[in-house]
């Protein structure tokens, strides 16, 4: 991974990673562990960044507002951490770039592709849970602005 890449990530995330194979992991995708057999995908982390971000968004609507219906608050929690949205972030934090892609993948627009941008920013959020717990999540999901 570029430096000034992963710098410029940490920058924009407001989180250094303390460490660095853990992001790697974030950014490898199941086709570049395919191809490398003794390289671990982000699939885990993925799992575990999106129920540390379900929490997080869950949290903070109710916190906003006390008094909505969870028939209100769960599909405002849904439509935030879409796939979609999720992506459009991705794309916003420039992770396709640092995204480890099978060839086939990255050939086919994998760096750009709505589900892989999406768990590959899962990832990222449940390698930053695994440094820094839900006050890290908090954080760099307040400073991304995702409300």
């Amino acid at each position: 991974m570029e430096p000034g890449r992963v710098a410029e990530l940490e920058r924009r995330l407001g989180h250094r990673f303390r460490d660095p194979a853990r992001l790697e992991q974030a950014l490898t995708h199941a086709s570049y562990a395919n191809e490398n057999p003794s390289v671990p995908d982000n699939a885990g982390l993925a799992l575990l960044g999106d129920a540390a971000l379900g929490l997080v968004v869950a949290e903070h609507l109710l916190v906003s507002d006390p008094d909505a219906p969870v028939g209100v608050l769960t599909p405002r929690r849904a439509e935030l951490v879409s796939g979609e949205r999720l992506a459009r972030w991705a794309g916003e934090l420039e992770l396709g770039p640092l995204l480890r892609l099978g060839r086939g993948e990255d050939l086919t627009g994998g760096r750009a592709r709505e589900s892989v941008l999406a768990t590959a920013l899962e990832a990222v959020l449940g390698a930053i849970y695994l440094e820094g717990g839900l006050a890290a999540v908090r954080l760099v999901v307040s400073r991304l602005a995702l409300w």
